[in-house]
C-alpha cells in the first residue's frame, strides 16, 4: 500500500477542523482507534483470560521501541507513565554531590526543567544556557560545561522555537568528558530518525501522545545498561522484581533491565494503543515521515514569510528545523490571534510568544492552505 494510500485510510479527521497542533496531542491513526475498541471489547467479554497474550503484546512493544531509536536491547527499555516520570527516575537517581551543576537551555519544557531545579537542596546548580551565545546551540551547551558539571540534558527540539540540536556532537562530547547526556525526544520521536546509540545518549525518554501518534499516560524510557544500576530507586512494586510472578517471595531482587524502573501494573491499553501507532510509523518509515514533515514545514515557512511584520521564532533553515514552526506578528497580540484561529477550528498553540504550527507527515496542503488563508484573513 502506498504512503498516500495509508494516509487515506488511517486518518479521518473531522472535515470542519484544521488540525497542526501534533507537536501538543495527536489525534489517533484508524488502527490505534481499532487496537483500543478490540481491546475494550475483549475485557467486557472476557476480562483477563488472554493476558498472556497481552503480556506477549507489551513484548512486542519494546521491540518496537528498541527500533525506534536503535537500541542494543530490550532490556534497555522501560515503559513509565510519560516524560515527566522519566526524567524524575534520572534526577532523584543520580547519586549527587553538593558543587556539582547540570546544564541546560532555556528553552526547555518545564518537565525537562522541574526535575533539576528540585535538586537545588541537594546543592545542585541548574545552569539554563542562552542558545544564542555562541556560534551554535551545541558550543554554547558545551561552553558552559566544566569540571562540575554531572549531566547536560536537553530537547531533542524545542517545543517553542523548534529549534533542531545536533544530538551527536553535544553526546561526543559528554562522553569524552564524562558527563551524563539526557535526551528528552518527545518533540522528535516519529516525526525524526533517531540513534540513542550514534548520539551517545545515556538517557533517552518520550510519551507517545506526540509525534508518535499514540495515546497520552504511556511512555519510553531508555537507560543506558553501563549506568543503570547507579540509579537510586524511589518506586517499589511487585513487577519490578527479578522473579516477578513469584508473589510470595520474600527474598526478592530488584530486576536487572530496564523493568527495575516500572514498580506496579503495566497499561495494557496503553501498550496496545502504542503498539499499534507504532506499527504505522514503522510501515511508512521515519525517513519517509521526516522528508513528509519537513516539506509541510517548508510550504507554511514559504507561505507566509511575506507577511508584513511577521517574525519567525523557529529556525527557517535546514537542518535548524523539523515540524514545528513558530512566529509573531507585530502589532499584534498573539494570545488573541491564537484565539481566533481555534475559534475558526485552526488548530495550534500559543508558545514562545507566538502562533505555534506543527504539521505531521499525513497533514494536506488543503489543510496548509486553509489554515493559511484563515490566518491571513485575521492579521
Amino acid at each position: 500500500m502506498s504512503i498516500e494510500q495509508l494516509i487515506e485510510k488511517e486518518f479521518k479527521q473531522d472535515n470542519n477542523i484544521l488540525y497542526l497542533n501534533h507537536a501538543a496531542v495527536s489525534p489517533w491513526p484508524g488502527r490505534t482507534a481499532e487496537a483500543v475498541k478490540r481491546f475494550a471489547a475483549e475485557n467486557t467479554t472476557s476480562g483477563a483470560t488472554n493476558y498472556l497474550v497481552w503480556l506477549q503484546k507489551e513484548a512486542e512493544l519494546r521491540q518496537q521501541i528498541k527500533r525506534l531509536i536503535n537500541a542494543p536491547s530490550v532490556d534497555d527499555i522501560s515503559l513509565l507513565k510519560n516524560t515527566s516520570e522519566a526524567l524524575s527516575v534520572v534526577a532523584e537517581g543520580i547519586d549527587w554531590h553538593s558543587g556539582e551543576n547540570i546544564v541546560s537551555s532555556d528553552e526547555e519544557f518545564p518537565s525537562n526543567r522541574l526535575p533539576w531545579l528540585a535538586q537545588a537542596d541537594k546543592g545542585i546548580e541548574f545552569r539554563e544556557i542562552d542558545l544564542s551565545q555562541a556560534n551554535t546551540p551545541e558550543q554554547a551547551l558545551i561552553d558552559a560545561c566544566d569540571s562540575k558539571t554531572r549531566l547536560l540534558t536537553i530537547s531533542s527540539v524545542q517545543y517553542g522555537t523548534g529549534r533542531c540540536l545536533d544530538l551527536a556532537q553535544i553526546g561526543e562530547y559528554c562522553r569524552s568528558n564524562d558527563i551524563m547526556f539526557c535526551v528528552d525526544a518527545i518533540q522528535s520521536l516519529g516525526a525524526l530518525p533517531f540513534d540513542c546509540q550514534a548520539i551517545n545518549a545515556d538517557f533517552v525518554m518520550a510519551d507517545a501522545h506526540k509525534w508518535m501518534l499514540g495515546p497520552e499516560g504511556i511512555a519510553l524510557f531508555y537507560c543506558r545498561a553501563e549506568i543503570r544500576d547507579s540509579l537510586t530507586l524511589h518506586q517499589y512494586g511487585w513487577h519490578m522484581v527479578k522473579d516477578a510472578g513469584n508473589y510470595a517471595n520474600k527474598d526478592w531482587q530488584v530486576a536487572n533491565t530496564g523493568k527495575r524502573f516500572e514498580c506496579g501494573s503495566p497499561n495494557m491499553l496503553g501498550i496496545h494503543a502504542m503498539s499499534a501507532s507504532l506499527s504505522l510509523i514503522e510501515e511508512v518509515g521515519t525517513e519517509n515521515i521526516s522528508n513528509y514533515i519537513i516539506k509541510n514545514s517548508a510550504y507554511i515557512i514559504d507561505s507566509i514569510i511575506n507577511i508584513p511584520s511577521l517574525k519567525f521564532i523557529s529556525p527557517t533553515k535546514i537542518p535548524d528545523y523539523a515540524g514545528i514552526v513558530t512566529f509573531s506578528i507585530e502589532g499584534l497580540d498573539m494570545s488573541e490571534l491564537y484565539s481566533k484561529l481555534m475559534k475558526n477550528k485552526v488548530i495550534c498553540a500559543n508558545r514562545a510568544g507566538g502562533i505555534r504550527f506543527s504539521p505531521h507527515f499525513y497533514t494536506s496542503q488543503k489543510t496548509i492552505d486553509k489554515s493559511l488563508e484563515i490566518l491571513k484573513l485575521n492579521i
